[in-house]
This record gives C-alpha cells, sequence and structure tokens, in this order.
C-alpha cells in the first residue's frame, strides 16, 4: 500500500497540471483581406509583470514552445524574425505584442498562436488565432466613385435651380411693376378728360354774355 501511493497520487495530480496549463489560454478568429495589412492580437500586462519574453509560431500552440516559430523576443529584443512581413508595430513595452503581418496573401491564412513567457511553471500566457483571408473588397471604391459624380451633377442641378429661381424672382418683379405702372396710367387717363369737361363748361359759361 505504501508503495501504491505516489502513483495514486501522480495519477490524481495529471488532471490537475492539464487544467493549469490551459488556463491561460484563449483562441480568437480573425479576418484579413488579400493586399491589406492584418493585425494578430495579443497583450498581456506588462505594469504588473514587467517586460517579458514571448514567441509568435504559425500553427497552434504546444504544451511548452511556439510551433513554426516565425518571431520571438527576448525581454524586449526581437532575437528571431521569419520574415520582414512580421513586424511588431504596437508598444511592446506596454504589453501589446501583437503580430502585423505586412500585405497579407491567401497563404497567410491558418492557425497562429501567441505565446508570453510568465516565471514559473505552467503560467504562460497563450493565444490561438485563426486567421481567415478575404479578397479585398472593392464596391465601396466604386460607390465612393459613383457618389463623387453624383454630387458633382446634384451640385451643377442645385446651381441651374438657383439661378432659375433668381430669374423666376426677377421676372416677377417686373411684371408687378408693370402692372402698378399701367394702373397709375389708366387711372390718370379716366380722370384727366373729366377735368377737362368740367373747365370747358365753366369757360362757355364765362363767356355767355348776360342780357342786362
Amino acid at each position: 500500500m505504501v508503495l501504491q501511493y505516489p502513483t495514486l497520487m501522480f495519477g490524481a495530480s495529471v488532471p490537475f497540471l492539464l487544467i493549469l496549463i490551459q488556463v491561460s489560454s484563449c483562441t480568437l478568429k480573425v479576418t484579413g483581406y488579400i493586399g491589406q495589412d492584418v493585425t494578430l492580437p495579443c497583450t498581456y500586462d506588462a505594469q504588473a509583470n514587467g517586460i517579458l519574453s514571448f514567441c509568435w509560431g504559425h500553427g497552434k500552440l504546444t504544451q511548452f514552445k511556439c510551433n513554426n516559430m516565425i518571431l520571438s523576443s527576448y525581454y524586449g529584443d526581437v532575437t528571431f524574425r521569419e520574415s520582414p512581413r512580421y513586424q511588431l508595430l504596437s508598444q511592446v513595452t506596454q504589453g501589446n505584442v501583437s503580430l502585423t503581418i505586412l500585405n497579407a496573401q491567401r497563404g497567410d491564412a491558418g492557425n497562429y498562436g501567441c505565446r508570453v513567457e510568465f516565471p514559473g511553471w505552467f503560467n504562460d500566457h497563450k493565444i490561438n488565432i485563426h486567421l481567415i483571408m478575404e479578397e479585398e473588397i472593392l464596391i465601396s471604391d466604386e460607390m465612393n466613385a459613383t457618389g463623387s459624380t453624383s454630387e458633382e451633377i446634384f451640385g451643377v442641378l442645385l446651381n441651374n435651380s438657383n439661378i432659375g429661381r433668381i430669374a423666376a424672382i426677377f421676372l416677377l418683379t417686373i411684371i408687378l411693376i408693370l402692372i402698378i405702372t399701367g394702373r397709375k396710367v389708366l387711372a390718370r387717363r379716366t380722370t384727366a378728360p373729366q377735368q377737362f369737361s368740367i373747365f370747358t363748361v365753366e369757360n362757355i359759361y364765362n363767356t355767355i354774355p348776360v342780357d342786362k
């Protein structure tokens, strides 16, 4: 019984160790577009833990290393880079060790893994990422081109309508002025003969001799 006790304890501890190994890991899905840069996120708390070593691999992470390593850093200094397309464009000293793939292509699709090496056993921070590459969407560019043309046409139409409105207002103003002026002229013509006739009658009465 004494000899079997450690064996039983070791057998019971294996699942516990596997749980510890898988605690600090997660899987993310990222979509990139062919011909554009794509960033695979990976961060940790650098203020609490300081600058740590990390690595990136093309493939799912194993228990103790990065599979098919494409980039590694030793306490802030890059020690290995498989291609210049793999860049660290974020603030590494602040704990942002995200990997940026420049000019990503269809062949870049697949699984990636980021491992940040924390002190102690089974403390590494692990992130598995599945990268999906799609064709670049060009509809937005066509819509922008069509939109700019429509805006130009709309601007021209808007200017023409403004000119038409101004011309219509100008013509209406002239018509109103002519109507008012015409009424005044007609009013003068209608009143002038009456005054003349009255004046004539008065003159006739003044010229008729009166018999005494």
